[in-house]
């Protein structure tokens, strides 16, 4: 099991920057992807950005050259987030995902609690 504790969420206004990270503990040595998603008041949730094994990240569009995403160590992942709009109003979550090879390939998703980003205008 893994378990994703979030900090780092608050109220800012628009074009102002928040940081938020992301601790995991428990069986932390095989997971191999962590990163951030949100999701807004009655939207589905959605990808914000992730950082898969090798350091390889992955950004939404809206938020490309605005959002870096950084895993400094096997346990951390933060999210920069600069030049904040309104839209980003979210509730954003760590996620991270753990790979099991035996007896056969089996990813395991895990969540956490989730930390309220509100921008206003």
């Amino acid at each position: 099991q893994v378990q994703l504790v979030e900090s780092g969420g608050g109220l800012v206004q628009a074009g102002g920057s928040l940081r938020l990270s992301c601790v995991a503990s428990g069986n932390i040595f095989t997971i191999n992807t962590m990163g951030w998603y949100r999701q807004a008041s009655g939207k589905q949730r959605e990808l914000v950005a992730v950082v898969g094994e090798g350091g390889s990240t992955n950004y939404a569009d809206p938020v490309k050259g605005r959002f870096t995403v950084s895993r400094d160590n096997p346990n951390t992942v933060n999210l920069q987030m600069n030049s904040l709009e309104p839209e980003d109003t979210a509730v954003y979550y760590c996620y991270a995902r753990r790979t099991l090879f035996w007896p056969h390939r089996k990813d395991n998703d895990y969540w956490g609690q989730g930390t309220q980003v509100t921008v206003s205008k």
